[in-house]
């Protein structure tokens, strides 16, 4: 792909619902990059830059590059993007390439989603315990205590975690976690992060506390 004699760049892109959360690529009818949109309110297109590009026409790059920090910022940043844009103004022709997978962690589902992915693609680590059921697939790291609780599917569990009489599944738990009495699906919890009597989703950054009143 990136020997393409009719290419001066390639910008690799995915194809997304949420369009609305990323910087869609707008292709002509032969695949060939026209423009940008951040985060548009309408379908303009449906696929997201991912950050991944190879250029060939470096010069022209560098030139780019130039014409952007000689202007004001775009909305307070510089863009790399806008760079590709003087490119394609100039003559420059970047063929946007559809990726089969692309693994976003930039809100709590899709990094779920991510979690889940690596888990399925063979990050697994599984530990059993005494009177605790585990549902594959699950990450576990040495040192952590799990007691009458039930885990997974897509939980991971980094050192130190301590998790007791709960249900925890879709879930990361950060280093030297404490979980108790909950039940939650759907969570991100940061290192020493305490967590009692609490149902639900959630995300924690590194030591908060939540202690369910009763």
């Amino acid at each position: 792909l990136i020997n393409r004699s009719d290419a001066d760049g390639i910008i690799w892109a995915k194809e997304v619902e949420d369009y609305q959360r990323f910087g869609v690529v707008v292709t002509d009818d032969q695949g060939y990059m026209t423009r940008i949109v951040e985060k548009p309110d309408t379908p303009v297109s449906k696929l997201a830059n991912i950050g991944l590009y190879y250029i060939k026409a470096v010069d022209s790059l560098w030139q780019g590059i130039d014409h952007v920090l000689a202007r004001p910022k775009n909305k307070g940043e510089y863009f790399l993007t806008d760079a590709f844009q003087w490119m394609i103004e100039h003559g420059k022709r970047i063929l946007a390439a559809e990726v089969g997978g692309w693994y976003d962690c930039g809100a709590l589902g899709t990094l779920l989603e991510t979690n889940e992915a690596l888990l399925r693609q063979g990050a697994a680590r599984r530990v059993d315990f005494p009177g605790v059921t585990i549902h594959d697939p699950v990450y576990i790291e040495d040192g952590v205590t799990i007691e009458r609780s039930e885990i997974g599917p897509n939980v991971s569990l980094e050192r130190g975690a301590r998790v007791s009489d709960s249900q925890v599944r879709n879930a990361i738990v950060g280093r030297d976690a404490v979980l108790a009495r909950s039940i939650l699906d759907g969570a991100l919890l940061g290192s020493q992060v305490v967590v009692e009597g609490f149902r639900g989703s959630m995300t924690l950054g590194d030591h908060s506390e939540v202690t369910a009143k009763g």
